[in-house]
């Protein structure tokens, strides 16, 4: 289900091409049902292989539970971790983490890359990552659990020295200015078109989109202005000569939430329930106990 080849489905097992054939023969017998099938993507599961994937991941998961029960020591664990990190976490939290982890597992390895579009409830339920911090509401389902990290606004961000930022912002001025879209991020900052064609206003004059990494050098040497995370925000006003201010008050400017997302059928592994203690641990403890605001 995982691989959806046959030749990488037993190198995974350690078995033969053919040992995996056979076994996927008993599995059409027993089953009544093809399971898998050729198509251009590989080994294509049948509606009943779907129907039963979740119920054999549980039972899987409990059986190594059960075997791996009050065996995990961080302090001398060599587990390997993947997460997959939202911008904000990636700016916020990544360095923390690495920290944390890094002074109570020492020899634990955690490899952590970005969300960026990837089908990520796909990537928890074949077990390709452990852990994910996106935002809320990017995978849902009864099949995963989840526990907020950070909450955040938005903020306005431009290079030092902007006469946008010399006094306090209006959303008047706002729809005056030219705006770069930072093109990577998962934020969804539509919502001004909408705050300012409720004042009456024509919405964001895009100037430019760019990547995430280029956001902060291009906002430096420029007139445009960006709006974004408060938090990453704040974070790029700290290593590069730009600036933040907040949005003007409206009663329907969003606030966003980080979660951390982990796949329930893997949820009592000690060594899981001790990473998602820690990241959310240091979470709180970035904003005193309670999820980052």
């Amino acid at each position: 289900m995982r691989e959806r080849h046959v030749t990488r489905a037993g190198e995974r097992l350690g078995l033969s091409q053919s040992a995996v054939s056979h076994a996927l023969q008993r599995l059409r017998r027993a089953f009544g049902d093809e399971l898998f099938v050729r198509g251009p993507e590989g080994m294509s599961p049948t509606p009943r292989a779907h129907d039963l994937a979740e119920p054999v991941r549980r039972a899987l998961a409990e059986i190594e539970s059960a075997l791996h029960q009050d065996r995990f020591d961080p302090a001398t664990s060599t587990a390997r971790f993947r997460l997959v990190l939202n911008n904000t976490a990636a700016v916020v939290l990544a360095a923390p983490i690495a920290e944390w982890i890094g002074s109570r597992a020492p020899s634990l390895s955690l490899h952590m890359s970005p969300s960026g579009t990837v089908r990520v409830d796909d990537l928890l339920d074949r077990g390709d990552v452990d852990l994910a911090i996106v935002g809320a509401g990017r995978v849902e389902g009864e099949r995963f659990g989840t526990t907020t990290l950070i909450r955040d606004g938005f903020a306005v961000v431009a290079r030092h020295g902007h006469p946008a930022l010399a006094r306090p912002l209006t959303y008047e001025r706002l729809a005056d200015l030219s705006h770069l879209v930072v093109s990577s991020t998962g934020d969804d900052v539509g919502f001004l078109d909408g705050i300012l064609s409720r004042r009456g206003l024509p919405p964001r004059r895009v100037a430019m989109a760019a990547p995430f990494l280029s956001a902060a050098p291009i906002l430096a040497r420029s007139d445009l202005v960006a709006v974004m995370a408060e938090r990453i925000a704040r974070t790029l006003a700290t290593v590069h000569p730009v600036a933040c201010a907040a949005l003007p008050a409206d009663p329907d400017l969003p606030v966003t939430r980080s979660v951390l997302v982990w796949a329930r059928r893997v949820e009592r592994h000690p060594d899981h329930a001790w990473l998602r203690r820690q990241i959310a641990d240091c979470a709180r403890g970035l904003a005193g106990g309670r999820p980052l605001s």
